[in-house]
């Protein structure tokens, strides 16, 4: 026998500007949201009836309209909107999944003080969130980073690890610690103050790897994640990603030169790949 099972649809990578006008100065917000909803759509999948289909433009444009009057300061709230929209006008949905991502921008400095209407991305970090929403059951937050460039030239190592007959990485005592983080942490209520403990958070984790004495990029990342359960009770679980970017200490013995730890080379791929996730017992 054949049956549907799992199934979703929805909407990816709408893309929302919302410029919010004060009196003194401009706020500026780039989101790009992605739907996904689950239901009563089998008719829709086995049959090809489409009457308990909502399309996805729809979704689209849902999201367009529910930002014209939204009063959401974070992509959190504005997430729990857009999923509580969906399910009271949706019979036929059970669950909706709202994964948003800001693009963040920050006021141009000059003369020493923000511009109040011009606005300058500074780096690649992208911030994000997800909502999961159902009938049954309770609403769910997790918020989080991603491509979030760090680097250091102190503090860590990495020696002891297996040597077999394929290994040829030296020991290093002395190396830089460079990596992309991506964090996602849940919260432990669906109605946390969302933008402070982000900043927070974020803070927690570079703090620590900036003053962490590494072993290893997995010592790292565990501490990484142990600080922010240790310091932010809100927090149930946070899952990292710290990819290992490597930088080669480059060998300039054949040009008569020596490399006391300050020649390297950038080497993207292949790189290291490190993830896990840090949760509270009990």
């Amino acid at each position: 026998m054949i049956t549907l099972a799992e199934n979703r649809y929805g909407k990816s990578r709408v893309r929302v500007v919302k410029v919010k006008r004060h009196p003194d100065r401009h706020d500026f917000r780039e989101w790009t949201v992605e739907i996904l909803v689950e239901g009563d759509f089998q008719s829709c999948f086995v049959n090809g009836d489409n009457s308990k289909i909502l399309p996805t433009d729809t979704m689209k444009n849902t999201v367009y309209w529910l930002a014209r009057n939204s009063l959401a300061e974070c992509m959190e709230d504005f997430g729990k909107e857009v999923s509580s929209f969906l399910l009271d006008r949706n019979p036929q949905i059970s669950a909706a999944r709202v994964t948003l991502s800001e693009n963040t921008w920050e006021h141009l400095h000059t003369d020493g003080k923000p511009h109040p209407t011009t606005f300058v991305q500074s780096n690649n970090e992208r911030q994000t969130a997800e909502i999961r929403a159902a009938r049954i059951g309770v609403l769910s937050v997790r918020s989080g980073f991603e491509n979030l460039v760090i680097l250091k030239t102190a503090g860590s190592e990495f020696v002891g690890f297996i040597k077999d007959s394929l290994t040829t990485l030296p020991e290093m005592s002395d190396r830089l610690f460079g990596s992309v983080v991506r964090a996602r942490w849940n919260y432990s209520s669906p109605d946390a103050s969302f933008v402070t403990l982000r900043s927070a958070i974020r803070g927690v984790l570079l703090s620590v790897f900036a003053g962490h004495t590494s072993k290893s990029v997995q010592h790292t990342l565990y501490a990484m994640g142990e600080a922010v359960l240790a310091n932010v009770p809100e927090v149930e679980e946070i899952e990292l990603t710290l990819p290992n970017k490597h930088y080669l200490l480059v060998d300039l013995g054949g040009f008569g030169q020596n490399n006391p730890n300050e020649i390297f080379v950038p080497i993207d791929e292949p790189h290291g790949y490190i993830e896990a996730r840090v949760r509270r017992e009990g």
